[in-house]
């Protein structure tokens, strides 16, 4: 699939600020299945930007912005094909060994609710890859996708007990559930091409990754129930959404925030009219 990104971040504030720092992980690397053609940041004032590849393998940029300033725009555009491959992941950035995403996190900390579902699907499946079908499908299932109930500072346990979040909340679950289990898995945030038709989307989208030793890093995708296709663009991987967020940052200047943002996935126009 011919893929455009379109992504636009928008921050203003009530005072003007003497310093903002933002760590931006929004640009994806090139790997089996997804081919990155063309990528641009662009910041809409004088900025600096310095790139680096953190310990997870994903590139970031720091941006660093003097005052005094009351309006930051991030615009990111970018050009990719995909490939479906099932989900597998092959050929991407992997400095650490898997076993380091069996580590809980304070957001992907199971409940006693999480770990009786990750008891319960060890016990009716005992292969690993059919165990984590039906953990991806038991959680689209159960859970309810319900947009401005959570925060991005609401945990695995939270979300589980509430019975309802976003894209980031099932992806928390299905990690701490899938680790319970013994399987090392880690949160995905990148974009989703949307074939309903909604082109534009509120924020980018997160998912998970599951290792299995003989296939390597599989994406199980809760919130929608299935695994990752050539409608994903994987930008960032991390023990939680901390760790890939796409933006996070510090200011200096005191005032309120406000934060909008517009994302568009969409196919080009020469694929749609072939």
């Amino acid at each position: 699939m011919h893929l455009t990104i379109d992504y636009r971040t928008d921050y203003r504030f009530t005072r003007p600020q003497h310093r903002i720092i933002q760590l931006l992980r929004v640009t994806p690397d090139s790997h089996a299945g997804q081919i990155i053609v063309n990528w641009t940041i662009d910041i809409g004032c004088d900025a600096q930007l310095r790139n680096h590849v953190d310990g997870y393998g994903n590139r970031v940029t720091m941006l660093y912005v003097r005052g005094p300033i009351d309006h930051v725009g991030i615009h990111v555009w970018g050009e990719v094909f995909t490939d479906d491959t099932a989900g597998v992941i092959r050929d991407a950035p992997e400095p650490l060994p898997p076993a380091i995403f069996l580590r809980e996190t304070p957001l992907s900390r199971p409940s006693a609710g999480i770990a009786a579902l990750a008891d319960n699907l060890v016990r009716v499946e005992k292969d690993e890859l059919s165990r984590l079908h039906l953990l991806n499908r038991e959680l689209n299932r159960t859970l309810a996708f319900d947009p401005g109930k959570t925060r991005v500072d609401t945990d695995a346990a939270s979300a589980f007990a509430a019975g309802h979040g976003v894209c980031q909340d099932f992806a928390h679950i299905f990690c701490a559930a899938a680790r319970l289990a013994g399987t090392p898995a880690r949160y995905v945030s990148g974009h989703l091409f949307r074939r309903d038709g909604a082109e534009q989307q509120p924020a980018a989208h997160a998912w998970a990754e599951a290792y299995i030793d003989s296939f390597g890093w599989i994406g199980f995708d809760p919130a929608n129930g299935i695994c990752a296709d050539d409608a994903y663009v994987r930008v960032a991987c991390g023990l939680d959404y901390a760790a890939a967020a796409p933006l996070s940052g510090a200011r200096t200047g005191g005032g309120q925030e406000s934060l909008s943002v517009d994302v568009r996935v969409r196919q080009s126009q020469s694929q749609q009219q072939n």
